[in-house]
């Protein structure tokens, strides 16, 4: 009796996709070499034939005839969809079948069937959202297993420079020996990818930019004298254009449908981000502060660290431990008792998303101690990354960034020192910050480069070239006014 591979209490449907094209040669062999194990706990075993041009199709369903594998089901699309839009078809498959886990391997043989207990480990332990197949974790292993050095130097060149702009650590970008968990593909728009050889690419990038889990592990190298359908030159470009494409829709620029994943907010960790200069605003005396619309609490957090008293304010609990929280939905204002005073009343990247910014920053003007103040950190929509896409005609929102699709209301400079006028505040200091280039490269060296230079322009030209401004605000002295609280 075969050992399970399902954890105790943890029993999940598992599928295998094999996506054939042609290889009537080589499928038989590759359904034999599926251990028993799996065959006993899978659930379904899927071929997905691309309108092979040979037997492909029908030696699928003579094997099943012959071995009585009533789990192996056998499909011919009537059109080629290509090797991307096979594995499409293979997914939305598996989902709409109801299955927790799919496992994709290639009807050439090329990667091991043996390896399917291992590479399937993870997701049904719950420790992994998608297990990546590499061939290069094994110093070696690649070219003795038949990898020919033009297509292993290729791989290393690319998948570095892949690692080096979306900021991840994987050994190989370019194996097709995956598991996916159906949960974390539901989650991602993989339909509107390419249904070319770089879809697997796009995969990644999609779940990276989710926050995923992702797990590589080692898998044995074997090149036969199967055919090579893959115009390596082609690919390439392909896989640049993607990573680029990606990039300049993170920031805003271009939007791609693809890639519109939430993804979730970190706190910035440059010395020139928005996140460390408010914290240098602050200062070190310990002051009670508010941080509203705190989100995760991450910078909360670090305030509390440094000795600060915080109560954190948002529509929905941080993930971090803060001393004190307010749970309530800003667009309805501060909801604070009338004696409730701070020393320092935090908007880090909220007034943008609420209808009416001056309701807040009126009431966080009549909550501050004296001699308080308000720091603020806000979009500049007149950046010049904003102003190439209106030259272009272009004004497409994405999930973060100075067009991120939650944000109701735009800023420039003066727009915004005129609201601030309108709630009887001055400015007694302002910054700049630069495009945030630690989310860009991973290279400390390169995107600390990046940043004093692009700091640099911004303080010479804030309106072209500040990806944010930063206030810190005082109530106007000359208002000569009674303090007053609004009704929350």
């Amino acid at each position: 009796m075969s050992e399970s591979l399902r954890p105790p209490g943890a029993p999940k449907r598992i599928a295998i996709l094999i996506v054939a094209y042609n290889a009537a040669s080589t499928l038989r062999q590759v359904l034999d070499r599926i251990p028993e194990s799996v065959w006993e706990e899978t659930a379904e075993v899927i071929v997905f034939d691309d309108e092979s041009t040979d037997d492909t199709y029908l030696v699928g369903l003579g094997y099943k005839a012959l071995h009585g594998k009533s789990k192996l089901s056998v499909f011919r699309n009537e059109r080629n969809q290509g090797y991307g839009g096979n594995q499409m078809l293979g997914y939305r498959y598996a989902i709409d079948k109801g299955y927790d886990a799919v496992a994709l391997i290639h009807g050439d043989g090329q990667y091991a069937p043996e390896e399917l207990p291992k590479m399937l480990a993870p997701i049904l332990s719950g420790e992994a959202d998608a297990v990546f197949g590499s061939r290069m974790m094994t110093a070696g292993a690649a070219l003795e297993g038949g990898m020919p050095r033009y297509k292993y130097v290729g791989n290393r060149i690319l998948s570095a420079f892949e690692n080096s702009l979306l900021g991840t650590k994987l050994s190989e970008f370019h194996s097709g020996y995956r598991v996916y968990s159906c949960a974390a593909l539901s989650r991602v728009p993989f339909e509107l990818n390419t249904k070319d050889f770089h879809f697997d690419t796009q995969i990644i990038i999609q779940m990276s930019a989710a926050g995923m889990r992702i797990v590589e592990l080692p898998i044995p190298t074997y090149y036969g004298d199967e055919i090579c359908h893959v115009d390596g030159i082609r690919y390439a470009k392909d896989v640049v254009k993607s990573v680029l494409q990606f990039k300049l829709h993170s920031f805003g620029i271009r939007r791609a449908a693809e890639y519109e994943v939430r993804p979730r907010y970190s706190i910035k960790k440059s010395l020139l981000s928005s996140h460390a200069q408010l914290l240098s605003m602050v200062g070190s005396a310990r002051y009670d502060i508010l941080d509203a619309g705190c989100g995760s609490g991450e910078l909360a957090s670090l305030l509390q660290d440094r000795g600060h008293r915080v109560t954190g304010m948002d529509a929905r609990p941080p993930q971090t431990q803060l001393e004190k929280f307010i749970q309530t939905d800003l667009s309805s204002g501060l909801k604070l008792e009338a004696d409730q005073r701070f020393d320092v009343i935090l908007f880090a990247d909220v007034l943008e998303h609420l209808p009416d910014s001056a309701l807040l920053l009126r009431q966080a003007r009549d909550h501050l101690k004296p001699g308080g103040r308000i720091l603020v950190s806000l979009p500049n929509v007149a950046h010049w990354s904003i102003r190439a896409q209106l030259a272009a005609g272009r004004f497409e929102y994405a999930d973060q960034g100075i067009l991120d699709r939650g944000h109701l209301r735009f800023f420039t400079d003066r727009s915004a020192r005129q609201l601030f006028a309108e709630c009887e505040l001055v400015v007694r200091d302002c910054s700049v910050t630069p495009v945030p280039w630690e989310k860009v490269t991973d290279n400390a060296v390169l995107h600390d480069a990046l940043e004093k230079v692009d700091h640099g322009l911004g303080q010479l030209s804030p309106n072209l070239f500040a990806y944010q401004h930063l206030f810190m605000l005082v109530p106007d002295p000359e208002a000569d006014r009674e303090p007053r609280v609004e009704s929350s």
